[in-house]
């Protein structure tokens, strides 16, 4: 974000104003916020996101016991979405083995 607040500001005042909205429209409590942020968070590998959102739901309310469950939660689907991509994408491994199958990146 540094490099966009220098070069294009509007684009980060925007983000920010989305913020604003969201704060201000937010429908749900601030526990439950915290916790889609801190899920999205992790998925997205963001440390510093997760370290705001981990704190931001102890401060709203929430027990380290349900940020570890929550935790558990993201790399459990996780794990079963990659799984299943996985196997829908090597699901003609024998095709491939056979050469019948290439990849578009060899070339």
């Amino acid at each position: 974000m540094r490099m966009l607040a220098e070069f294009f500001p509007e684009f980060t005042e925007l983000l920010d104003s989305c913020d604003d909205l969201y704060r201000n429209e937010r429908t749900i409590d601030e526990k439950t916020y915290q916790f889609i942020c801190f899920a999205l968070s992790i998925k997205a590998r963001s440390k510093p996101c997760v370290i705001k959102h981990f704190k931001g739901a102890l401060e709203a309310g929430a027990t380290v016991k349900e940020l570890a469950y929550i935790l558990a939660l993201v790399m459990r689907e996780a794990a079963g979405a990659d799984d299943c991509w996985t196997h829908d994408a090597l699901g003609d491994f024998k095709e491939i083995l056979a050469g019948n199958i290439t990849c578009i990146c060899e070339k």
